[in-house]
């Protein structure tokens, strides 16, 4: 089912800024992975990588995740379609309440 007149603007436009807000937070995970892994001294080393590699992996995976659901909404716009259910929203969510918290107790108790 192709759109009658030529695409709004603004919902690739919103689409856009969605795909750049995915950019902006898998960029920070992966600093945050690197400080970690750099900076982070007082913790033993192999606690340090695993969390500084979770987290650089994290923001990985939220950069294709916006990757992919950018692309999938690109094109169901342009075609007049409904757009896709988000899929790893919850995943997403999970890892980033449970690595924290779990680095921190372990940080604590170490």
């Amino acid at each position: 089912m192709a759109p009658e007149g030529p695409v709004d603007y603004r919902f690739l436009l919103a689409n856009e800024r969605t795909f750049l807000a995915y950019v902006r937070t898998a960029l920070a995970l992966q600093v945050a992975g690197l400080g970690v892994l750099q900076f982070l001294t007082q913790a033993r080393g192999g606690l340090r990588v695993v969390l500084g590699v979770l987290l650089v992996g994290i923001g990985s995976y939220v950069a294709l995740t916006g990757y992919l659901r950018f692309r999938d909404n690109e094109r169901s716009i342009r075609a007049g379609a409904e757009m896709h259910t988000a899929r790893s929203t919850t995943l997403l969510a999970a890892g980033v309440v449970a690595i924290p918290l779990v680095a921190a107790l372990l940080l604590t108790l170490l």
